[in-house]
């Protein structure tokens, strides 16, 4: 495995919520990854000490973080601070995004 490169068989996957899978890498203060959610899958709510910052890359996912809703398009981002409860519904066709975690999650690496 290359130091600078990664392969989606170099990442770790996970099967977050029923629908929900991510493939991650983490590097010595940040962990990538990318959340491939199946149509009309949730992402239940909850919070994490981590920050966490990310991109709408396919489909449509209909956010809400902090009491506040969005429904976010290809190319949006969000940015959710430690500690604050958040969840996500995917709309009706598959979705992908991007997500960056800061300090790492270690449940994720």
């Amino acid at each position: 495995m290359s130091p600078y490169f990664v392969t989606r068989q170099d990442c770790s996957r996970h099967t977050i919520f029923p629908g929900v899978n991510i493939f991650t890498t983490a590097g010595d203060q940040m962990l990538l990854s990318c959340v491939e959610l199946e149509p009309g899958a949730i992402v239940q709510p909850h919070s994490h000490p981590h920050e966490q910052m990310g991109m709408l890359l396919e489909g449509e996912l209909t956010f809400t973080i902090g009491g506040q809703t969005q429904t976010l398009r290809p190319g949006e981002m969000w940015r959710i601070p430690g500690g604050v409860v958040h969840s996500a519904v995917a709309g009706n066709m598959p979705t992908k995004a991007m997500d960056i975690f800061c300090p790492i999650r270690e449940d994720y690496r």
